[in-house]
């Protein structure tokens, strides 16, 4: 009887994983599509715009990354809420969150602009590749606070468990992303700024959508469309620890690309290529990551222990299983994938080992990422904090290591790829798995 309970519980839960997950899945793959549809156009421009774009996406990627607890932070706050019944205070909790995130987009995109050239500096390229990152990311700057406020309105509807919606306004999103940078870099001749102008025109019109439909809830509910001080200085509060988990996990991807980028054009075009793929896989990946996330804040607001152990295991299996099956199409293809990005001959031929090292690494990331989304969802925001600067110390010498002494070329490339995909990935897995062995993350209540 007892066994027949626990398979009907076990159903349930994948039934709700799944009905987060799935439209999660398609909204998180839309993000990552920008920069495949940037890359796919700019890279028939050459491997020096392409290369230019490399550079230019990681400053603009660690600069957002460094801001995603805005989405983050915000779900499980939304989660708890909903979990303990409090509906305007979930709304309200979300809404605060974009106000924050709106005057953070402004002061960043402002701060970019200034420190463009300079940041770009920091890259060993050549004159020509730095040319077209300055191009792209000066551009990009006025995008900023609407990557920001989607962030955060995302992470409003996450916890009310409304992944739908997020996909509804990504693929609208995605469309008009490629139709607009295809017309502004090919119909009007823009090149690598008509790309950037192509996302920022299309970042802005998901913005307006996400305010009629957070109004509605505001509305529905009784809640604020102003922020609140004490709403504002919680949401903070709880983002603090998360921006010092990304500072670790942002530095590791900009210091793999600075590694790529002292191996010349051909290997920095390369890894943009891998690096463009594996965030695919990870959005991909972290979809149900989204849903733990979610599942988890709702039920520690409801002070059920047991279902919050039971959405970690349900979620790890099936984030393993979903690595696996990405990691075997990924190797099946490798030997074309990279005509989808450049024809360039000689990036072309360093891509397919590379290729087969991140399809092999993917079952681990599958891992990492649903551990770290139950541990965010609990709120163990601290502990993820601390271990993300011990996971980045434990892959600078490694790192160092490859960049100093690997040669150049195809080697070069699969060694910096096996570097992130496995090295720092597992030293992820190790934290985050002794964590959640364990019962400190299982705190019940409303906030």
């Amino acid at each position: 009887m007892q066994s027949g309970e626990r398979r009907r519980n076990r159903k349930a839960i994948d039934r709700s994983i799944a009905a987060l997950a799935v439209p999660a899945l398609g909204a998180l793959i839309a993000e990552p599509l920008f920069l495949i549809v940037d890359s796919a156009l700019v890279g028939h421009l050459g491997a020096t715009p392409l290369a230019g774009l490399a550079i230019a996406s990681t400053v603009l990627q660690t600069a957002v990354g460094l801001m995603i607890f805005l989405a983050y932070s915000t779900t499980p706050l939304v989660a708890r809420r909903r979990g303990a019944g409090d509906l305007p205070g979930a709304v309200q909790a979300g809404i605060d969150g974009l106000w924050l995130a709106l005057g953070i987009g402004a002061v960043l995109g402002v701060v970019l602009w200034l420190l463009s050239a300079p940041l770009i500096g920091l890259f060993s390229v050549s004159p020509e590749v730095a040319e077209q990152a300055r191009i792209y990311l000066s551009v990009s700057c006025a995008g900023l606070p609407a990557m920001l406020v989607v962030f955060a309105a995302t992470g409003l509807l996450r916890g009310l468990q409304d992944t739908r919606t997020p996909l509804y306004i990504a693929g609208l999103g995605f469309t008009a992303n490629a139709l607009l940078n295809w017309w502004f870099i090919y119909g009007l001749g823009w090149g690598i700024a008509g790309s950037a102008w192509g996302t920022v025109a299309a970042q802005w019109a998901m913005v307006l959508v996400y305010v009629i439909v957070v109004t509605v809830h505001a509305r529905r509910h009784g809640a604020s469309l102003l922020p609140k001080r004490d709403g504002l200085g919680h949401a903070g509060r709880s983002g603090g620890w998360l921006f010092v988990r990304t500072i670790g996990l942002r530095a590791a991807l900009l210091l793999t690309v600075a590694a790529a980028a002292s191996q010349g054009t051909v290997a920095t075009a390369g890894y943009q290529v891998i690096f463009t793929i594996f965030s695919t896989a990870a959005f991909a990946l972290d979809a149900l990551a989204i849903a733990a996330q979610a599942l988890t804040g709702d039920a520690l607001g409801a002070g059920n222990a047991e279902r919050a152990k039971a959405v970690l295991r349900r979620t790890l299996f099936w984030g393993v299983l979903s690595g696996a099956a990405i990691g075997l199409l990924l190797a099946a293809t490798s030997p074309i994938l990279g005509r989808m990005f450049t024809s360039d001959q000689q990036v072309l031929d360093i891509l397919p080992p590379a290729l087969l090292v991140l399809g092999i690494s993917l079952p681990l990331g599958g891992l990492v990422f649903v551990l770290d989304g139950v541990l965010m969802g609990a709120g163990d925001a601290r502990y993820l904090a601390w271990t993300s600067l011990l996971n980045l110390a434990v892959y600078l010498p490694v790192l160092w290591a490859t960049t100093v002494f690997v040669p150049s070329g195809t080697i070069a490339l699969v060694a910096l790829t096996a570097s992130f995909t496995i090295v720092f990935m597992l030293a992820r897995a190790v934290t985050l798995s002794l964590r959640a062995r364990g019962d400190r993350w299982v705190r019940l209540g409303h906030g």
